[in-house]
């Protein structure tokens, strides 16, 4: 087997989050390669080799899964690398799904240990459930007429225009057509990262789930100047579900493709927006994190208050606490909880949100977790881990883990970073109680994993 060589095959399996594994007879090995459904035929080509093993890229899918009982929902499948798996039924998809989650947390576990696997829970809505998207300004090929949506599956550059996107409410599929309307109309230019010129960044959209409010930020270089005030009118005028709270308009000179402010302008209304969850109400800043899929965030909170059991008169370290929902959804029935959070507009946001619900036994601590420990006087009785994709930072695990409280719940949106941290917990004295899949990304490769974690040999 060589690199460019061409070959076909079936997709046998698909590890998490989206790992092929084609078997190919004629040299007996496993090619691994991305982008596929189990038992589609496919074309490939074999691209590299990592770790002696060979990688494909998937060049045509010659025959449909059994598995693919669905036609696609959308124009862009399967160009878009958003939605893998639409063509997939949900039952199929959650099934495949809790699969990958159950063999990897098997996975990591002690010689001898095992745990209770609780299956998958579904996402309340199957699509419109997405209550934020971030959106990029390019072209759809070199030098073609001017594109908003998401990036073309395995480029950097190719942006395809989501004039259909099936994640999002239909209300930002309008107000996208409209801003892409505008600045076609204009002529202005897209921000190109190897050049570092342009104007059109992204247009990065939050609506809330529940309250239908929505917040509009046009994000652009300060290269060129343009009257938004006629775009500002054209939204507002625009026949919606919701209702446009805010629009505003954020600078940003970044050489990084990442979407930060380097000064934010109010065009209209407010800089915030509200939702609620689980009878709580949330206020939401533009770049403060808050779960993506709200009705999914309500089972995935229920399932943690569930896996924390009776906090009654304890204290709850809430660390990598986003806005403070878990915090907040705790609070009830926990004697205090102190949350920890890198983002200082989102511990803002929290402490604000704390107040507007009424519960006075929150506190939130704005630092990098691993610094902020030192500082916190009170000692846990149980811990709650919401860490970003990539896990706990191997320096902070150690401090998190000397605490010794008797339960730590920890909730994944990566389960491969929550199997690398299990190592070093249970080397700690843990061990996995119990687990679950929570689908908040449906038709994605995405999937949210809490674990129960209980000390081996609690007091000692």
């Amino acid at each position: 087997m060589k690199k460019g060589q061409i070959l076909e095959g079936v997709i046998e399996k698909v590890e998490f989050p989206n790992k092929g594994l084609v078997y190919v007879a004629e040299e007996d090995q496993y090619v691994l390669v991305k982008n596929g459904i189990p038992g589609q035929k496919i074309r490939f080509g074999i691209n590299k080799f990592k770790h002696g093993r060979a990688e494909g890229r998937l060049l045509e899918v010659l025959e449909r899964s059994p598995l693919e009982t669905r036609e696609p929902v959308c124009s862009l499948f399967p160009a878009c690398g958003g939605c893998m798996y639409q063509t997939m039924s949900y039952e199929a998809q959650l099934e495949m799904k809790a699969e990958q989650m159950k063999e990897i947390i098997e996975g990591a576990l002690a010689s001898g240990h095992s745990f209770v696997f609780e299956g998958i829970k579904a996402s309340p809505k199957e699509f419109g459930y997405r209550n934020k998207m971030e959106f990029s300004f390019g072209d759809e090929y070199k030098d073609g007429p001017l594109s908003l949506g998401l990036h073309k599956k395995g480029s950097t550059y190719d942006i395809l225009t989501a004039s259909d996107c099936k994640l999002v409410h239909e209300d930002m599929t309008k107000i996208l057509t409209c801003v892409l309307e505008y600045f076609r109309k204009l002529g202005a230019s897209h921000y190109r990262k190897m050049q570092h010129t342009g104007y059109l960044r992204h247009l990065l959209l939050r609506r809330g789930d529940t309250t239908g409010e929505i917040l509009v930020n046009l994000v652009t270089t300060t290269q060129e100047t343009y009257d938004l005030q006629p775009l500002v009118e054209k939204l507002l005028a625009l026949n919606l579900d919701g209702k446009i709270v805010g629009v505003l308009h954020i600078l940003n000179d970044s050489l990084s493709d990442v979407v930060q402010s380097d000064e934010t302008k109010i065009l209209y209304g407010q800089d915030y927006f509200y939702e609620k969850l689980l009878g709580l109400e949330f206020k939401i800043t533009p770049f403060s994190f808050f779960q993506p899929n709200s009705r999914g965030a309500e089972v995935l909170y229920s399932t943690v208050r569930d896996y924390i059991g009776d906090i009654h008169d304890m204290t709850v370290f809430d660390l990598f606490s986003g806005t403070g929902t878990i915090a907040q959804v705790l609070a009830p029935v926990a004697r205090q909880v102190i949350g920890v959070e890198i983002v200082e507009e989102a511990v803002e946001a929290a402490k604000e949100n704390a107040a507007r619900n009424g519960l006075d036994n929150c506190r939130f601590i704005a630092g990098d977790v691993f610094k902020v420990l030192d500082e916190i006087e009170e000692k846990p009785d149980v811990i709650v881990l919401d860490p970003p994709r990539d896990g706990i930072h191997p320096k902070a695990l150690p401090k998190i883990l000397d605490y010794g409280v008797d339960k730590i719940v920890y909730i994944s949106c990566k389960v491969t970073s929550l199997a690398r941290d299990l190592e070093m917990m249970q080397a700690r004295g843990y061990e996995v109680v119990k687990g679950v899949a929570v689908d908040q990304f449906c038709e994605t490769v995405h999937v949210e994993t809490v674990c129960l974690m209980s000390k081996v040999n609690p007091g000692k």
